[in-house]
């Protein structure tokens, strides 16, 4: 007798039936790492994207304050060059000289240019004199001596555009102060523009603005020795350079910021933003205005939240994992159903065929006792009627046996 062989089962129907609980869970995490991996290289792009265009704009910005220095520098190295010829800076010259240049937009930020000699401390009473005359009202020294002892001033004697913010620094010794100092030893020393650190402009006092000022030394010959006359400079709002520069850059989203130094609030000269509060990534952009190393700071305002495309993919990845993992689901259940179906009826199956054979065992002894009968009453019999009524009457007791098993179950 052949053993019933159940049917080869695929490997979806193994995965799905044997592992009804699990593989749906398996399916949805499968579909959703995808997804994550997807928008975490999506997101990867993105910043990429992103901080190469805060690169450009940092150095975008960078060169343009490097060139707005250069051009001002080359103005004050202009004026060194004609002063130093000169037998004195009179008013009238420094006037014509800075209208000749038709300071254009390139030079947006300064306060102007401006000229200051080198007095020796001994002879400040007569030069201040003398500046009150040629400005027409009286100017006096500030810090006084006095207040301030010193060697020697540098007082500011002449600046341009001629307005009131400017006017209020006539007079004002900028040796006395020792960032302006540092610069103006350091331009003497190396006899090019050099910027200052971050001070307050007197054009500035009471708003406390960050500044700096960029100066030039002018020297003169004499008895074939060379003496510092004085410094042509120009001072800086930090805020309006940075602000002349920022106009060159899409600030959408960023804040730039100038720092004299390592970035700190105590180094930072200006920042111009553009729209956004938050606080992203950082990039840095070193730089050089006029001799003095500053830094440029360019930062993200963008809140840190998923970009729209990194959004729609992790909806969508959402989206086809949990209806895969319903699809799964549905499809683990109707191959559950169809194998207890198919179960049933390989049970009915074989019930039927143990019946059958049952049945055929039960039929073959059943005429083998006909048989015997017939060849029992044949023996007996000794004619035709008596052979019928005696084989009649033997299988009517073999049916009535029959019914009496039947109703007592086969004896059971």
């Amino acid at each position: 007798m052949k053993s019933e062989r159940a049917p080869a089962r695929s490997f979806t129907h193994r995965l799905l039936v044997d592992n009804q609980r699990i593989a749906p869970l398996v399916i949805f995490l499968l579909v959703l790492a995808v997804t994550i991996v997807s928008v975490v290289s999506i997101e990867r792009g993105e910043r990429e994207r992103e901080d190469a265009r805060m690169s450009r704009a940092a150095l975008s910005a960078a060169s343009a304050l490097e060139r707005r220095a250069t051009i001002n520098a080359s103005y004050l190295r202009a004026g060194a060059a004609l002063f130093a010829m000169q037998p004195e800076v009179s008013g009238p010259l420094f006037r014509r000289f800075v209208s000749e240049l038709r300071l254009d937009t390139d030079y947006r930020g300064a306060e102007g240019i401006g000229w200051a000699p080198v007095i020796p401390a001994g002879q400040t009473a007569d030069y201040m004199a003398r500046l009150s005359v040629m400005t027409g009202e009286p100017v006096s020294l500030q810090p006084s001596l006095a207040a301030k002892p010193r060697a020697e001033v540098v007082p500011v004697t002449f600046i341009q555009p001629d307005t009131a913010r400017n006017r209020a620094a006539i007079g004002w010794d900028m040796y006395s102060e020792a960032t302006r100092r540092a610069a103006m030893q350091e331009a003497a020393r190396s006899v090019r523009p050099t910027a200052s650190g971050k001070v307050v402009l007197v054009q500035d006092s009471e708003s406390r603005a960050p500044g700096f000022l960029i100066y030039m030394p002018v020297f003169e010959e004499t008895a074939g020795e060379r003496r510092l006359r004085g410094y042509i400079y120009s001072p800086y709002n930090a805020e309006e350079f940075l602000a002349s520069a920022s106009e060159l850059v899409d600030l959408r989203g960023l804040r730039l910021s100038l720092y004299d130094g390592a970035p700190s609030e105590a180094t930072r000269l200006g920042t111009m933003s553009g729209t956004g509060d938050g606080q992203g990534r950082t990039v840095r952009q070193d730089l050089r205005l006029a001799n003095r190393p500053m830094l440029l700071e360019v930062t993200s305002l963008e809140t840190a939240s998923l970009s729209t495309i990194s959004m729609i993919t992790l909806l969508f990845g959402l989206a086809v994992a949990s209806l895969l993992m319903l699809v799964s689901r549905l499809l683990t259940k109707q191959m559950l159903e169809d194998q207890r179906a198919l179960s049933w009826f390989a049970e009915q199956n074989s019930i039927r065929n143990s019946l059958t054979r049952e049945l055929n065992h039960r039929v073959k002894n059943t005429l083998a006792n006909v048989l015997s009968i017939v060849t029992l009453t044949r023996r007996r019999a000794k004619t035709l009627d008596e052979f019928a009524d005696g084989l009649d009457g033997r299988i009517r007791a073999l049916s009535a046996t029959h019914d009496l098993l039947t109703q007592s179950d086969w004896g059971t």
